[in-house]
């Protein structure tokens, strides 16, 4: 771990422990805020043993937890904000054990900051919030202007956490883009998802914290489906990469290849392939390996339109259908991938500055010249590959309209 990481990790911490002992020091504790944290934490328990019961593959990781955590943040002084994020993540520890200690703690501390930030600029913005559980009347919290206030304080939640771990993220790994761990559309749609439940049973608690009995159900199922999404996502990708798993892309592929017959419209198959890969991972290692190849799939993914259907085939071997493109378009679409990927530089060794480059060799095949269906077109891609291999790798060949396709594609290549 980079030293730098250390030290930031450590400062987070600190901040957050001095804050929490701050708070400890200035907030009185109200029998009210007490059973209203209690409650909320309960519910939050109950969510992460459904979830648990329910199991918690690779490739989940929303679990709708924050939204427990925001009536926490929104209804209580920030202490109990502060303190939430450690409460929960002792449970999730001792119940899932998903990630080690110490990336436990360094996210319950951004989610601590996080969540006391939000939690005092909402009653900076809102003081009768101090009044949860207290007073008899709660009609406070459904007024436009308070709610408007609740979203804009879930927003500086969510911004803050995000850029407390996207700075972690980014001493770790200083070459990674950051785009990596800020938000993309799914993850702005959960985020918003996650802000609309926690308002709501934001505004359930001020009503009767029974009724968190009625919305713990909802929660919870939501939570399920969730899940079910996130696992269907991660069954359709390739865990290295990001890009299509084998399985995924020939069921796209095949409807490609489908539509493309019906219609009568061009087709085409690059079959790539990264050079000399086995030497790329016995010289400095499978995870630098693990690295190049992501660093690949993500140029792949850049230099191709949104409708072609990118794949990791296997091993060091990717596939790229492109619809609508005939033969002369496809080779220059690949001579740019072939290009791009001698540009690209992975770090094998950041404690020397000291990086690798590969090539690739790219094999082409369309779609009626050189096969009538998917099988024939990766085997005739296949085949070119080998072309491009033996002619001194690197290179981009095009399959001959009269060559036969032999053998089965994906077979090891050097």
């Amino acid at each position: 771990m980079p030293t730098s990481l250390i030290v930031y990790i450590l400062t987070i911490l600190a901040g957050d422990l001095g804050l929490i002992g701050w708070e400890l020091a200035h907030t009185p504790l109200r029998p009210g805020h007490l059973a209203l944290f209690a409650a909320l934490l309960a519910a939050t328990v109950v969510c992460i043993e459904a979830m648990r019961r329910l199991g918690r593959p690779p490739g989940v990781s929303r679990d709708l937890l924050s939204a427990w955590w925001l009536p926490i943040a929104l209804l209580l002084p920030p202490l109990y904000a502060l303190l939430a994020p450690f409460a929960i993540g002792t449970v999730l520890y001792l119940r899932t054990r998903r990630i080690p200690m110490y990336r436990r703690v360094f996210n319950s501390a951004a989610l601590g900051l996080a969540g006391a930030a939000a939690s005092a600029t909402f009653h900076l913005a809102v003081p009768q919030a101090f009044r949860v559980s207290l007073d008899d009347s709660q009609d406070w919290l459904t007024r436009p202007a308070v709610i408007s206030a609740a979203v804009a304080c879930a927003v500086v939640f969510a911004v803050l956490n995000a850029a407390i771990v996207a700075v972690a993220a980014h001493l770790a790994d200083p070459g990674a883009p950051l785009a990596k761990v800020l938000w993309d559309r799914e993850s702005l749609l959960l985020d918003l998802t996650e802000t609309c439940v926690g308002i709501l049973v934001a505004v359930t608690c001020t009503l009767s914290l029974l009724l968190l009995l009625v919305a713990l159900p909802p929660v919870i199922l939501l939570q399920r489906s969730l899940m079910h999404q996130q696992l269907a996502a991660a069954a359709r990708t390739d865990p290295k990469t990001g890009l299509l798993n084998a399985t995924a892309w020939q069921r796209e592929a095949d409807a490609e290849v489908t539509r493309a017959l019906r219609s009568g419209a061009p087709l085409s198959l690059l079959f790539v392939d990264v050079d000399h890969f086995k030497q790329v991972n016995d010289c400095h290692g499978h995870l630098v390996g693990d690295d190049v190849l992501r660093a690949l799939a993500t140029e792949l993914r850049q230099q191709v339109r949104e409708s072609d259907v990118v794949g990791r085939f296997g091993g060091e071997e990717f596939t790229v259908l492109l619809p609508r493109t005939d033969g002369d378009g496809a080779c220059r679409i690949a001579e740019r991938l072939r290009s791009r990927a001698g540009l690209l530089s992975v770090a094998a060794n950041p404690k020397t500055d000291a990086c690798i480059t590969v090539t690739v060799s790219i094999g082409v095949a369309v779609l009626g010249q050189h096969g009538s269906d998917l099988f024939e077109l990766l085997a005739a891609a296949d085949l070119a590959l080998y072309r491009a291999k033996d002619s001194g790798r690197n290179q981009v060949r095009l399959c001959a309209p009269r060559q036969q396709p032999r053998g089965h594609p994906g077979g090891p290549r050097e």
